[in-house]
């Protein structure tokens, strides 16, 4: 049982899973499920999705299931036939967190560019004026005025608040 994110990462672990030659069905808790239907809508191939709560314990053994995070430990996963659980996170890199989520397999998989490919992106666009928000935005406002370019900080008000309030 693999935990992920409804949307985007567990539509990214399905693909990777597909582009790495696996071809059977992939099981799906119910908050998946919207997402990936609409992806599918959208023309991209996930390949077969089935709902896990509608399989018998012998379909699920030894099978791939894709839940949300919180699932991992509810007890809606109590009713899968000895899983092996795994995350695909980026905070996977970080072992003391793995372990403490009692994280089998962990996947690192991170939905973050790191700094060369945020660099080449901002050069990509051919933008002279670059607007940074999220995160910490100086380094970036920082280098992007070193090649040449008009850089600000987007302060949105409040972003900060919420952040720390999640």
């Amino acid at each position: 049982m693999i935990g992920a994110y409804a949307l985007g990462k567990a539509q990214r672990v399905i693909s990777l899973l597909r582009d790495a030659g696996y071809d059977a069905p992939i099981y799906l808790h119910g908050a998946m499920q919207r997402l990936c239907d609409l992806y599918i809508e959208r023309g991209i191939a996930l390949g077969e999705l089935r709902h896990a709560t509608e399989a018998t314990k012998a379909e699920l053994a030894g099978a791939i299931i894709i839940a949300p995070p919180s699932a991992l430990k509810d007890r809606w996963s109590r009713r899968l036939p000895d899983p092996v659980l795994a995350m695909a996170s980026g905070w996977m890199s970080v072992k003391q967190r793995a372990r403490q989520s009692g994280i089998e397999l962990p996947l690192v998989i991170s939905d973050h560019v790191d700094w060369p490919e945020l660099t080449q992106t901002v050069t990509d666009t051919g933008a002279a004026t670059i607007w940074v928000t999220h995160g910490r935005e100086d380094a970036l406002v920082y280098w992007s005025r070193q090649q040449g370019l008009v850089a600000e900080p987007l302060n949105i008000q409040g972003y900060e608040d919420e952040e720390q309030e999640q």
